[in-house]
């Protein structure tokens, strides 16, 4: 990785006719406790198989994601690329979707890198006491145009960004790689 690496935010592209995704599910067919399991920038524990079920049907998609928690789902050909390129910075959890058997995994980027520039990024505004939200003092409460400092993220090329994990960022290696595989459903944004 050079200095000049250019990184992106993966997102799901909105499609008309695709399939939607709802929040995936324990074992035992409720909701996970914590939604946030799987975008938060640590590897997930989970026990048991999880499954998926299929909001709205419609086609699949190589790259979509599941609910409100928009937790990354991608195909198991998604799912390869992303072992070969970033090994370390990924866990993959096998998901059952209808009609789809071993063919779909909950991506997790299990890096926290802190990396937003507040200067180059449109707008951030953080919570301040006045908010009264003492669990969320001194975070992001909105990033708009983000950019981030490409000589803080080192050598990880899959990541969350540090006080605002709802976005997953990937190297330009990892989109090139994506687009060359005609992964379906992705949609990238330079950060």
């Amino acid at each position: 990785m050079t200095e000049h690496s250019r990184y992106f935010r993966l997102m799901p592209e909105m499609l008309s006719g695709k399939w939607s995704l709802d929040e995936p599910l324990n074992s035992q067919g409720h909701e996970m406790e914590d939604w946030r399991e799987f975008t938060s920038g640590r590897p997930a524990r989970v026990s048991g198989r999880l499954s998926i079920p299929i909001d709205e049907p419609g086609s699949r998609l190589d790259y979509s994601t599941a609910g409100a928690s928009m937790t990354p789902i991608v195909h198991v050909k998604v799912a390869t690329l992303f072992t070969e390129l970033a090994p370390n910075d990924v866990q993959l959890i096998p998901v059952d979707i209808k009609g789809c058997p071993d063919q779909y995994l909950i991506l997790v980027a299990t890096k926290l890198v802190r990396c937003i520039d507040d200067e180059a990024s449109e707008e951030v505004l953080y919570w301040k006491p006045e908010d009264e939200r003492p669990d969320k003092l001194g975070k992001y409460r909105s990033v708009y145009g983000m950019r981030i400092d490409p000589t803080k993220v080192g050598g990880v090329k899959v990541f969350r960004t540090w006080g605002w994990t709802g976005v997953l960022i990937v190297s330009e290696d990892i989109k090139d790689a994506l687009e060359r595989a005609h992964v379906t459903g992705a949609e990238f944004e330079e950060v």
